[in-house]
């Protein structure tokens, strides 16, 4: 037994104890054998699409990535130093940025209203990315906090409290695990994590802070600095986290516990940035992407092209879906506190989307087909409680017929509908599969939504 580990169990029997000194009998050993056995807590797959938050101090240069303190001062990127050397005085650090990350116009109500209206069902907020600053008021961050310095404002606190009161979202923190330029992970690492000072002294009084301070719904760990999960004491700390915290029974984890871990052990899988396999995986997943195809954090360079359009926005979030996964759709606020208004823009297209299509995403099940093998660009999902099979169709056909090769329909019985327009449409067999759907005549302004249309279809199989 490793010396770091002894001076680890203190810290990780505490909050295993209950107020009169009893420990709960444990519904789950600290092992991925037992912790993977914990089913999902349901919400999170009827919830499908969730909007993931990218802000802090990362926010104030905006320029490149949120990896630019990185980029800048350990990797010296020529474009980062160059934009260093062209705005900034000689001499200044990025612990300077902090000064400038005022928050000064940032508005939690604004936000949470903004959430509702994309008709995301979770949201995902960076509580500490890799630079290490945390948007709450850690004692274990000293002086390199939101409280302390910068905003002088408790930003986590301050949007849970939005988010919990203002809309039906779930609320949830992004943690990272490590930090780059800490001094205790540093030397951890020099030891080959052979020492665990950083985890001990750091991530774990954090982690466990963030989850009794805030009770996130969802907690997406990240950046496992190539450390082992047993350096994290990463099933230690789920093994809590699932048995005693007070999110016990609701919350969600995903696959970013250590080396290793990844796509591999956790309660839903990330297996990378924008992972879109594109077909139908065994173990529920997220595809957490971004709608600037460059960065999650905001960038004051990028130009119109960079960003996804509202239709690019739509086909991923169906196909997606189609395919067992949940899409956590990334934006990036600015360091005073705003939303852009590209991103705004987005965000509202897809809610108003979804308040005509939601039917066809929220609690559905994937379907025998994922998509259609003849017709390109045609999705389904299903709600086979109901004998519901929901063909999403993301180009309207110019024939005004739109041919489904995997549906068998039975006359006298089988029913089509457009979602927005629920009038019974016309439909023929094809054999020895298929059916041909004969689409309304519908001028744009009829058009229940511009960007994708459903098909209802009944007692199909």
């Amino acid at each position: 037994m490793r010396l770091g580990f002894l001076m680890l169990l203190p810290l990780l029997l505490l909050p295993l104890l209950r107020p009169w000194g009893v420990t709960r009998a444990l519904s789950y050993d600290p092992t991925w054998e037992s912790l993977d056995r914990r089913p999902l807590p349901a919400w999170f797959d009827q919830a499908k699409f969730g909007i993931f938050i990218h802000w802090g101090v990362f926010s104030v240069p905006s320029f490149g990535s949120e990896w630019f303190w990185w980029y800048w001062q350990k990797e010296k990127k020529p474009q980062f130093v160059d934009f260093m050397n062209n705005n900034y005085a000689p001499g200044f650090k990025y612990e300077d940025f902090v000064v400038l990350f005022t928050a000064k116009y940032f508005n939690a109500n604004q936000w949470a209203d903004i959430l509702q209206a994309s008709g995301a069902k979770y949201v995902v907020f960076t509580s500490k990315h890799h630079e290490g600053f945390t948007m709450w008021g850690s004692d274990r961050s000293w002086n390199w906090n939101a409280v302390d310095e910068g905003p002088k404002r408790d930003i986590v606190k301050e949007l849970e409290v939005a988010v919990r009161n203002r809309t039906g979202l779930h609320f949830g923190l992004y943690y990272s695990l490590f930090e780059w330029f800490h001094p205790l992970f540093l030397e951890d690492q020099s030891s080959s994590f052979q020492k665990q000072r950083f985890p001990v002294s750091k991530t774990l009084p954090e982690l466990y802070e963030l989850v009794n301070r805030y009770q996130p719904e969802v907690l997406w760990s990240d950046g496992d600095g190539g450390a082992p999960d047993h350096y994290w004491n990463s099933t230690g700390f789920l093994a809590w986290l699932y048995n005693e915290s007070p999110v016990r029974k609701t919350v969600v984890t995903n696959d970013r516990w250590g080396v290793g871990s990844i796509c591999k052990h956790g309660g839903y899988y990330t297996c990378s940035d924008r992972y879109n396999p594109g077909y139908l995986l065994p173990h529920k997943w997220e595809n957490c992407m971004t709608i600037d195809k460059f960065s999650w954090g905001y960038r004051r360079e990028a130009e119109i092209s960079d960003y996804l359009t509202i239709e690019e926005l739509v086909k991923k979030l169906v196909e997606t879906v189609a395919c067992g996964g949940n899409l956590l759709m990334n934006i990036g606020p600015t360091g005073d506190g705003t939303i852009p208004v590209i991103f705004e823009e987005r965000l509202r297209q897809m809610g108003t989307w979804l308040k005509v299509n939601g039917e066809a995403i929220y609690e559905t099940h994937t379907w025998r087909s994922q998509n259609d093998t003849v017709t390109p660009d045609v999705w389904y999902t299903s709600k086979p409680e109901k004998k519901l099979v929901y063909a999403i169709f993301l180009k309207w056909p110019i024939s005004g017929k739109l041919f489904l090769g995997q549906p068998i329909g039975s006359l006298g019985e089988t029913e089509v509908e457009l979602l927005g327009h629920w009038q019974p449409l016309t439909w023929t067999s094809s054999q020895p599969s298929g059916i041909t759907v004969e689409l309304p005549l519908l001028s744009v302004h009829q058009m229940p939504c511009k960007w994708g249309w459903t098909l209802v279809l009944s007692n199909v199989i």
